[in-house]
C-alpha cells in the first residue's frame, strides 16, 4: 500500500516565546504543497526500511521507523512492516520532509490495520514523533499554534505559483532555534496572512510574509541571503525562507517567470522545484 508524503511551507512563522519546558511557542500559517515523497508499506515478518538516499538512517532515528514504533506501542500491534521510501524532498530544508514521511506511515498503518482513527487521535500520535507531524497528517492550509499540535484549518484558493530553491547547505532546526535572540526578533502577523489567503488578497499575502527564524538562519547559512536576493532581482513578488531553512520560496502569478527562475537557479547548483499550494 502506498501513500504520498506532502511537503509544506510556512507563509508566516512567529516564534512567540520560549516556554518554561524548553519548547518554543509558535504561531504559523502552514500550507501543503504539491511536492512529495512516496512511502510504500506492506505486512512482513519483520519491520524493515529501504530508501533511495544512502545518507539517511534506516534505524530508530528514521521518522518512519519512529512512527511505526509509536503505533505498535500505542495499539499493541503485532504486525511488522516492510517499508520502501522514495525520497524527493530534501533534508534540512524547512519543508518537513521527515515529518511528512512519518505522517504517511501513520496514515498507512491506520488503513492497513483498520484502526479507524480520527484526526484528533492521529494528531496526538503525531506529536509523539515530531512537531510538524500533526500538520502533515491533516494536510490542509492551517493556522498552527502551540508546538505544532494546535491546528485550525481554513479554506483558501490561492492562484499564485511557487518556486522552491534550496542551496546545497541545510539548516539544523535545533541550531536555528538555539540562536534566537528574543530581544531582536521579528513577530509577523499570522492572522493577517490567514485573512489574506481566505480573501484571495494577493497583495495582502505578499505584505504578510514573515519568518522569525529567517534572520538567524541567514547567519548560519549565508547562501540563503544570496538566493533571496536573486529571486527578488528576477522579479518574484514575494520571497521568504520556509521553516528554519534553508529552502527559500518565491511567489508570483507569472508562470513564465517561474520557468525562467528555475532554469537560472538550477544552473547555479541549487535544488529547484516548481510547485503550488494544495487546496
Amino acid at each position: 500500500m502506498k501513500d504520498r508524503a506532502f511537503a509544506k511551507i510556512n507563509l508566516c512563522l512567529d516564534v512567540v516565546r520560549k516556554r518554561e519546558d524548553g519548547y518554543h511557542e509558535l504561531k504559523m500559517i502552514m500550507v501543503p504543497i504539491d511536492f512529495y515523497d512516496v512511502l510504500e508499506m506492506n505486512f512482513a515478518q519483520e519491520t524493515s526500511m529501504k530508501l533511495n538516499r544512502a545518507y539517511l538512517p534506516v534505524n530508530e532515528k528514521n521518522t518512519v521507523i519512529k512512527a511505526i514504533q509509536v503505533m505498535k506501542d500505542t495499539y499493541h500491534l503485532e504486525e511488522n512492516f516492510a517499508c520502501v521510501l522514495q525520497k524527493t524532498i530534501p533534508t534540512q530544508a524547512g519543508l518537513a520532509g521527515g515529518s511528512a514521511d512519518a505522517a504517511a506511515a501513520i496514515r498507512l498503518i491506520n488503513r492497513m490495520c483498520r484502526l479507524h482513527l480520527n484526526d484528533e487521535t492521529m494528531i496526538e500520535l503525531g506529536r509523539q514523533v515530531g512537531a510538524d507531524v500533526p500538520f502533515c497528517l491533516i494536510n490542509r492550509p492551517a493556522l498552527v499554534g502551540g508546538i505544532g499540535e494546535e491546528i485550525s484549518t481554513f479554506e483558501c484558493h490561492p492562484d499564485f505559483e511557487l518556486l522552491l530553491v534550496k542551496p546545497r547547505r541545510g539548516v539544523s532546526t535545533k541550531a536555528a532555534f538555539g540562536a534566537l535572540d528574543f530581544d531582536h526578533i521579528e513577530h509577523p502577523d499570522c492572522e493577517a496572512m490567514r485573512t489574506a489567503l481566505i480573501n484571495q488578497d494577493y497583495g495582502g499575502v505578499i505584505h504578510s510574509l514573515g519568518n522569525s527564524l529567517e534572520a538567524v538562519s541567514l547567519k548560519l547559512v549565508p547562501e540563503i541571503r544570496q538566493v533571496k536576493q536573486e529571486l527578488v532581482e528576477l522579479g518574484f513578488d514575494g520571497v521568504l525562507m520556509s521553516g528554519s531553512g534553508s529552502t527559500v520560496f518565491g511567489i508570483t502569478k507569472d508562470r513564465s517567470l517561474v520557468t525562467h527562475g528555475a532554469e537560472v537557479m538550477k544552473h547555479q547548483g541549487n535544488f529547484v522545484r516548481t510547485t503550488r499550494i494544495m487546496r
